[in-house]
């Protein structure tokens, strides 16, 4: 084979990996990051379970305004992000879980705070007990869908509708004089279908303004860095009591707890119950 043969199959060769890596590049950039809140999700037969991930039945897509605005107190859609005062909420999310939500009760219960929790529907039929220790310690309750199904925002109105109301009805069915204000969407996936359900079941669609990412295992210390350093008048601070190991949850709101209270108002949000 000639020198020139030999140089131009080089050329030739150089120019095709260029395009087939230009081609992987592109084909990278069209496929879009995993939400946190979709990965790695199991359930079992008493409600949503996860490891390290937060629970889900298939892959959600995070809502396209996840920063929250808290110039106005709302976040994506309009969901609240604030509680409209300088006093803070503590909101819990997942549970009731029989080993986590006793002792982030026992927690609170030590230092004379009220919190919000955001219970999923089928946890709240399997444990209705807890449900009804959450509510007799003055704390809120919260819709956070049947199942954690974060694509629920984009199935039929029909179905986000039932969904909301079947959770509804466990709560009730344990606590039947509670008043359930307020809905959380699970992993934050809002969308106008949500909202819409929300407003005709008159639930206030509750987001948030620190999230510490518990729900991955972090560890105390980086659960604990987050929300000292990212709590302000007004925050709605986001935890869990269920899915998974919770220890570093518990470790760092028992660390958490007197610090908060020696710089904020801890408050449950209000239900609007007469």
């Amino acid at each position: 084979m000639s020198g020139s043969t030999l140089k131009t199959a080089a050329v030739v060769t150089a120019v095709l990996a260029g395009l087939l890596a230009s081609a992987y590049a592109l084909g990278r950039s069209l496929v879009p990051e995993q939400h946190p809140s979709t990965a790695g999700a199991t359930t079992s037969a008493h409600g949503p379970r996860y490891a390290d991930q937060p629970p889900s039945d298939d892959p959600g897509t995070p809502s396209p305004d996840a920063t929250p605005d808290t110039a106005d107190g709302t976040g994506p859609y309009g969901a609240h992000v604030s509680t409209g005062s300088s006093r803070v909420a503590l909101t819990f999310d997942d549970g009731p879980d029989p080993r986590w939500t006793p002792q982030v009760l026992a927690l609170l219960s030590q230092y004379g705070v009220k919190a919000t929790f955001c219970v999923v529907g089928e946890n709240a039929e399997s444990y209705p007990d807890l449900v009804r220790s959450i509510a007799a310690e003055g704390h809120t309750l919260c819709n956070h869908s049947w199942k954690h199904d974060v694509n629920l925002g984009k199935r039929s109105p029909e179905t986000i509708r039932a969904d909301l109301r079947r959770t509804n009805d466990a709560i009730l069915a344990a606590v039947p004089n509670a008043h359930v204000a307020y809905y959380r969407q699970p992993g934050g996936v809002w969308t106008p279908q949500v909202m819409s359900t929300c407003a005709n079941l008159g639930l206030t669609p509750l987001h948030w303004s620190v999230d510490p990412s518990d729900w991955k295992a972090p560890g105390a210390t980086a659960i604990e860095r987050t929300v000292r350093s990212q709590t302000e008048p007004g925050s709605i601070v986001l935890m869990h009591d269920a899915g998974g190991d919770r220890s570093g949850t518990v470790t760092a709101l028992q660390r958490l707890l007197p610090e908060l209270l020696g710089r904020f108002e801890l408050e449950p949000l209000p239900t609007g119950a007469a």
